[in-house]
């Protein structure tokens, strides 16, 4: 029974979980330092990587729901959250660029991400490495552009509607 006044809880993409996704996905793309909106993407490509197309392609491991699409709205706050997160725990640092804010695996994350060893963190790990064999050599433009062919123009460009005003990690 949930107290008035309380959220009830959800594991299932909640700030944790999706932190953990957020720190296999810049180990498996170390070096490379991403940016929220990067970051955003490709937690919705390692879950939802039916939306690529190819015949390498490993199956989705999250469901194919119908209007998933606005997931990405939803996305980004999380992301932004789960980031600052394992940032407090050392597992992502944060740099400051000319360009504006990035994220980048931090040296702890490696062994933290060892100790995951069930059949869901490893699929993940494995979707991780796949998604980051697939755009690590791109440009964010390059990136964008294939979210605008698989998902849709409209969820790609929520960067500029949606930017946060003074924020930082």
């Amino acid at each position: 029974m949930i107290s008035e006044g309380r959220q009830p809880s959800h594991p299932f993409n909640s700030t944790l979980e999706t932190g953990i996704r957020a720190v296999m996905l810049l180990e498996a793309f170390y070096p490379r330092q991403c940016d929220l909106i990067e970051m955003t993407w490709l937690d919705h490509l390692v879950v939802h990587t039916a939306d690529l197309d190819g015949e390498d392609v490993p199956p989705s491991l999250h469901p194919d729901l119908p209007n998933r699409t606005g997931e990405l709205f939803v996305r980004r706050q999380l992301m932004e959250k789960s980031l600052r997160i394992m940032q407090q725990v050392h597992l992502v640092d944060v740099v400051e660029t000319d360009l504006g804010v990035t994220f980048v695996a931090s040296e702890d994350a490696p062994t933290y991400l060892d100790l995951l060893q069930s059949d869901y963190s490893m699929a993940l790990k494995e979707r991780a490495r796949w998604i980051a064999q697939r755009f690590a050599g791109m440009a964010t433009v390059e990136i964008k552009a294939v979210i605008e062919a698989k998902i849709g123009r409209w969820t790609a460009e929520f960067r500029a509607d949606h930017a946060p005003t003074g924020s930082s990690a």
